[in-house]
């Protein structure tokens, strides 16, 4: 099991200095290069992550945007800075957000017979359509008691693991996108969940690559390979998020869609789900 250092210890000092500084090492970025990015000098960002400097809340917006910061973590930042936070965080059940579920909801109705689903910066679901629930045929009470959470529920040995054909080169893709999403965040939740997932031990049964297939597809993309009543189903995901969201709640959901790989996979949900 790969262990994670955590991203989200705070550093040394307070202010807003020291976690620009920490933003800017993680993103591997110098002084010099931020500043031009940023229409600056690197003396003052010198200054500003030294706290010689205090910064104006455009300034801590701009560094942000360049070093990438997630919307949540910009709060912090302008906190850090004395400055009143930015960005909301509305419940998803909040009528404000109506529009964003609703929208949400006719997307992944439409994506049908396909697999689709939402879920959080926590990789929580918060909705899936039929396709979705079509493959979690099967998985125990247990793990479908909410909050879902799609990670526990694809690589958990009692959940869809056993029957992922090509397990550890799926568990292998989830694993890392999961550590990517760290470096991102700097959740301390989000590295509790890695700890768990990846110390699931990887059923005998979940780890036979497929390749008994008489007619394999030409995938352009690294497959989930998975056994539906007797069938193996091959999908490739991908994975949206919102464009310059401006709450927290918004920013951080994502809509994975599941397209389906070769033409049995379609031939058969459409018999299934029409």
């Amino acid at each position: 099991m790969t262990t994670l250092s955590s991203p989200a210890a705070t550093p040394s000092g307070h202010g807003v200095g020291p976690l620009l500084r920490a933003w800017r090492e993680q993103r591997r970025v110098s002084q010099l290069e931020l500043a031009l990015r940023a229409d600056s000098s690197a003396r003052h960002i010198s200054f500003v992550e030294t706290g010689r400097s205090r910064p104006s809340e455009e300034m801590v917006l701009r560094l942000a945007e360049h070093l990438e910061v997630p919307v949540r973590e910009r709060n912090a930042l302008l906190l850090a800075a004395g400055y009143a936070p930015r960005f909301p965080e509305t419940p998803l059940d909040d009528p404000a957000l109506g529009a964003v579920r609703e929208g949400i909801e006719r997307l992944i109705q439409g994506y049908e017979p396909y697999p689709a689903l939402v879920f959080d910066a926590g990789y929580h679901v918060v909705a899936a359509n039929r396709g979705i629930m079509m493959l979690l045929d099967g998985v125990p009470e247990s793990l479908l008691r909410p909050p879902l959470n799609t990670m526990r529920l694809t690589l958990h040995p009692q959940g869809l693991a056993p029957r992922i054909r090509n397990l550890r080169e799926w568990r292998g893709h989830l694993l890392e996108q999961m550590r990517r999403q760290i470096a991102l965040r700097r959740s301390e939740p989000l590295r509790e969940l890695y700890e768990e997932v990846a110390a699931y031990p990887v059923p005998e049964s979940g780890s036979v690559d497929g390749s008994e297939q008489a007619d394999p597809a030409p995938y352009f993309a690294l497959p989930m390979r998975i056994e539906h009543e007797g069938r193996t189903l091959s999908f490739v995901s991908s994975t949206s998020t919102f464009n310059t969201p401006m709450d927290v709640t918004v920013a951080e959901l994502a809509i994975e869609t599941f397209l389906p790989a070769d033409p049995a996979t379609v031939k058969y949900l459409h018999s299934l789900l029409p």
